[in-house]
């Protein structure tokens, strides 16, 4: 079985200490390619830098979160659209809205996902525009209204780490974007409704991740002392989603790896 983490924060300081210790064991468990997230003018050209490091293993994002949009400059736009000159970087993000936490306010929110959509638009081959990495949290009209503006523009969508409704999760797929799972559906406490709507996304439309660090699975045994969580814990994610969807692991992983890779463009792995 090989899987493919869309969704890694590799470039968190919580892996400075033992970053190779970590991939080693999430290789051990099968998973065989990573997409970094960039999601910073911080964190994006770390993303790459780690990239580069383990070539056809590695792979990266690059943009600003939502938390991070009041650094979205001209000067930060510049510095986006250099990184995204480099083959390591595969989509655009992380970048969206998030009005649970708003850490920055909702109109530099708005600018900064403008632009970024404006980039994956400007970096089309062939008319499609490059894929886009992207975050909403109780932001559902403002994004959609967002994402309209650029109808008929945009390439391959995947939001990420997907945590809303029912009518959220159709509106998406009514448009053919594609879907994140996390070990949110591994929450009793906020993921519950997650297990009873995650076997309405079709298999060419599903990717897995960990966010890791963040999202540690709450239905991991045994759970590490640091409450740290890694890559090595996706086989544990897609257990959990194959039974909600009513699949073999094995079929549920193998439809994950293949559209994370058509989605991202991503070599195979002998």
């Amino acid at each position: 079985m090989q899987l493919i983490d869309i969704g890694l924060n590799l470039s968190h300081d919580s892996f400075d200490r033992d970053r190779d210790e970590v991939w080693q064991r999430a290789r051990d468990a099968g998973v065989v390619q990573a997409v970094l997230t960039g999601a910073s003018r911080e964190h994006s050209p770390k993303a790459l830098a780690l990239a580069r490091t383990r070539p056809g293993e590695w792979f990266a994002t690059a943009g600003v979160h939502p938390h991070h949009a009041v650094e979205y400059s001209e000067e930060c736009d510049a510095e986006m659209r250099a990184l995204h000159a480099h083959p390591e970087v595969v989509a655009v993000g992380e970048c969206g809205l998030d009005y649970f936490r708003d850490f920055s306010p909702r109109p530099a929110q708005r600018r900064a996902f403008e632009r970024q959509l404006q980039i994956a638009v400007d970096l089309a081959v062939d008319g499609v525009g490059k894929p886009l990495f992207l975050h909403q949290r109780d932001a559902h009209a403002d994004f959609m209204a967002i994402m309209k503006q650029f109808d008929g523009r945009l390439g391959p969508v995947v939001v990420h780490c997907f945590t809303g409704t029912r009518a959220e999760l159709f509106d998406y797929l009514d448009r053919d974007w594609h879907i994140g799972i996390t070990g949110w559906l591994c929450d009793e406490r906020r993921g519950q409704h997650l297990r009873d709507i995650v076997k309405n996304i079709p298999a060419n439309r599903l990717m897995v991740e960990t966010d890791a660090p963040y999202l540690l699975p709450r239905t991991l045994k045994p759970m590490p002392k640091d409450r740290r969580n890694e890559p090595g814990f996706l086989p544990h994610i897609v257990e959990e989603l194959a039974r909600d969807r009513g699949e073999d692991v094995a079929v549920t992983a193998a439809n994950a790896t293949a559209t994370a890779r058509a989605f991202f463009g991503l070599p195979g792995i002998g």
